[in-house]
């Protein structure tokens, strides 16, 4: 014991603990910088040197101005790197970008680039870091053996209904923004949204919502917007608040315009 306690004191033994720290820190990070490179080469795959090379061009020209070269962000748009090709897919093709002009959020309208040029766009944000992939097709089959209808609907009024509405007709948020309706929207575009949160929307990851969760979503969506308004008007889909004030207001006009005709008839 008296020996060890002599090695202890020893002045290199500082050094050789210092050096013995570093190794191990060094270590550790290697091993952390490869499990990232792995990542984004499995989110980036797929996608060939010669896609990457065409959006980057693409990019270049028609993104940088706000995006900044590399996708590094400036004042006028935030960084890219790391979103994943998901948000690109989205973002570019239900035409919310590019932005036509600033506002609280962006608008849809008219893709500005085929499906070719936006897959190249993601390709090249893809490869700039990891992030949400474009789901697969299995998981947008909404006829699935396995898609549990009640599951989705109940995944969608606890987690979505309370911005996008309990029949998915979209609903106002604060200072201008708005949760969009969902009718008509692609199932790739619902699942993209999900996976990435534009706008104002939250992210739901895999460990948020499985991607079989997400599937039972659009599912359910889909069904909804098959079904239609099987009762006549929607009325704006806000529930018993429009359709009480209609009610209201055809009553109290019939009760008016009966008394009309009574004291009419008197005279």
């Amino acid at each position: 014991m008296k020996a060890l306690s002599q090695k202890r004191r020893h002045p290199i033994a500082g050094l050789a603990l210092l050096l013995l720290g570093l190794l191990i820190t060094g270590g550790l990070y290697s091993v952390a910088s490869t499990m990232n490179q792995a990542q984004a080469a499995t989110t980036g795959s797929g996608y060939s040197a010669e896609d990457v090379t065409a959006g980057e061009k693409l990019f270049n020209a028609n993104c940088a101005t706000c995006h900044g070269y590399e996708a590094v962000g400036t004042e006028n748009g935030p960084s890219l790197v790391g979103v994943g090709a998901a948000s690109v897919d989205f973002q570019v093709g239900t035409g919310r970008m590019p932005m036509q002009m600033q506002g609280p959020q962006a608008q849809t309208k008219p893709q500005q680039f085929n499906d070719e040029q936006t897959m190249q766009l993601a390709a090249y944000v893809s490869s700039l870091g990891a992030g949400p992939a474009i789901p697969g097709d299995e998981y947008l089959d909404t006829d699935h053996e396995d898609v549990d209808l009640g599951n989705g609907g109940t995944l969608f009024r606890v987690n979505c209904a309370m911005c996008h509405n309990a029949a998915a007709a979209g609903g106002a948020l604060t200072r201008g923004k708005y949760a969009p309706s969902l009718a008509e929207v692609s199932e790739k575009h619902i699942y993209e949204a999900m996976a990435t949160g534009p706008q104002n929307m939250p992210v739901f990851s895999d460990a948020n919502l499985k991607p079989e969760d997400k599937r039972d979503i659009i599912a359910f969506l889909k069904q909804i917007e098959d079904q239609g308004s099987p009762g006549g008007a929607t009325l704006g889909s806000l529930g018993p608040v429009s359709e009480g004030l209609f009610v209201w207001t055809a009553g109290l006009a019939l009760i008016i315009g009966f008394m009309v005709w009574l004291t009419s008839r008197s005279s």
